[in-house]
């Protein structure tokens, strides 16, 4: 594995951190919160975002407006369903959420929750890592490079790592500052 394709297995695994955390509710309305809720219409299960168009008027207001009205029924069950414990209120063609104010325990816990997502993204960081340094080792013996070269790679992989862990820890701080913000 060479050190860019290196770089761009930590970017994904940067991208897919920042997805995985944009669904944590903090206390500011976001689409990302519910455009992934699975709908059941049409016969089958599809994001909402793939129903409907979701906005945010205010800092605690998410209105949804279906594409089609007869989809509004099965939005809002998607969203009573989900695990966020906002309830829809429906208009004539649209869903109305009111985020309420998060309470102390429930930034605590999505605080936890984040945590467990930081450390998941380091341990694929690490896996990467791993799987790098072996490949510059196995070179070495196969006499593909010098010693030389195979120290100036680990040292290459390890200051990539090290960039890649740093940026992981300010996004997760970012996000932690925005749960815990009241």
């Amino acid at each position: 594995m060479d050190i860019q394709k290196l770089k761009q297995s930590f970017e994904h695994v940067i991208e897919s951190f920042k997805f995985e955390i944009a669904s944590l509710r903090t206390g500011r309305a976001t689409p990302a919160l519910v455009e992934d809720i699975e709908v059941e219409c049409y016969g089958s299960s599809q994001p909402l975002k793939a129903v409907a168009s979701i906005a945010s008027p205010g800092p605690k207001e998410l209105v949804i407006q279906p594409w089609d009205k007869s989809v509004l029924p099965a939005i809002e069950k998607a969203i009573q369903a989900s695990n966020l414990g906002i309830n829809p209120i429906a208009d004539k063609d649209t869903v109305r959420l009111a985020l309420p104010q998060l309470t102390e325990e429930r930034r605590r816990e999505l605080a936890k929750f984040l945590g467990k997502h930081t450390e998941e993204a380091r341990i694929r960081i690490r896996r990467d890592r791993e799987d790098a340094l072996r490949d510059v080792d196995r070179k070495e013996k196969a006499k593909e490079i010098s010693e030389d070269e195979r120290f100036r790679q680990k040292s290459e992989i390890q200051k990539a790592v090290d960039d890649v862990n740093k940026k992981i820890e300010e996004i997760a701080a970012a996000k932690e500052k925005e749960i815990m913000a009241v």
